[in-house]
């Protein structure tokens, strides 16, 4: 079979299973075959080896997984990151994140719940004297986070403690960087198949109103941040002004919200009270 004539089939198989972008998912998948980097056109035959390699990536996707597991990978702000089943796939929306953290200058991170790493990485990378932590209560997330630690030439400035929320963190930190899990109990069962089946539950849900845990952020990052740091979180939508609350009563100051590019109010950021110049 031409590569025309497979990609073809496999957009209508796709779009069959009810995949959301079909044609889209369908090139990335059969680059991953071809073993070329660039969507451009896809000429000529299929070999056997390509062939049955895109069979068994597409059979994956009509089963609803999603994409970056297939692939084994995501690439998230300016780098690539390596995703496994056992990690919350890095969204574009979380960039919006990343590029709030990183228009003041801060020398220690803690990134919460740090998963992939990708927050706390990408930091980092953009700062080369900085130093980080990222907690994680999956052992399976700190050996992922560590592996991109690895690979991306951070790990020497980085630990990755087992640790909920904070309890195994110490010291002061500039800046407190987290992406939560915040989706409700009760919309877990509404979410799309490739997040509801093939995602860490841990990561998604609190397996309550999708607050808890920025409850437990708001309650404890005053203690861990210099005065004058700041603490980032993104939020799911609708969430804004409940954590902007719940900052507001935790005791810091010019909270603010933050939209994405789709216009969604997506990191809420505040302040700890005090001098705010970095040192």
């Amino acid at each position: 079979m031409t590569t025309d004539g497979a990609l073809r089939q496999a957009v209508a198989r796709l779009q069959a299973a009810g995949v959301a972008e079909p044609a889209r998912d369908a090139r990335r998948l059969l680059a991953h075959a071809l073993e070329q980097e660039v969507l451009g056109a896809f000429e000529g035959a299929l070999d056997t080896a390509a062939a049955e390699a895109f069979e068994q990536a597409l059979a994956r996707r009509v089963a609803r997984e999603p994409v970056s597991q297939i692939l084994g990978y995501r690439d998230f702000w300016k780098s690539r990151f390596k995703v496994t089943a056992d990690v919350l796939d890095p969204r574009p929306e979380t960039e919006t994140l990343v590029e709030l953290a990183l228009s003041e200058p801060f020398d220690r991170v803690l990134d919460l719940g740090t998963g992939s790493g990708a927050i706390l990485i990408s930091l980092l990378l953009e700062r080369a004297v900085a130093r980080g932590v990222g907690t994680d209560v999956s052992e399976a997330a700190v050996l992922v986070a560590g592996a991109n630690a690895e690979a991306l030439g951070v790990a020497d400035r980085l630990v990755l403690p087992l640790s909920n929320w904070f309890e195994d963190v110490g010291g002061i930190y500039d800046l407190i960087v987290s992406n939560p899990p915040y989706i409700a109990a009760s919309e877990m069962d509404c979410l799309q198949p490739e997040v509801r089946l093939h995602e860490p539950r841990g990561a998604l849900t609190d397996e309550g109103d999708g607050l808890s845990a920025y409850r437990a952020i708001a309650a404890g990052a005053g203690i861990h941040l210099r005065p004058g740091g700041r603490l980032l979180v993104e939020v799911g939508t609708g969430q804004a002004p409940k954590v902007m609350g719940l900052f507001s009563d935790a005791g810091f100051e010019d909270v603010t919200a933050h939209r994405d590019l789709n216009g969604v109010d997506r990191v809420i950021l505040g302040k700890k009270p005090g001098d705010n110049r970095h040192s």
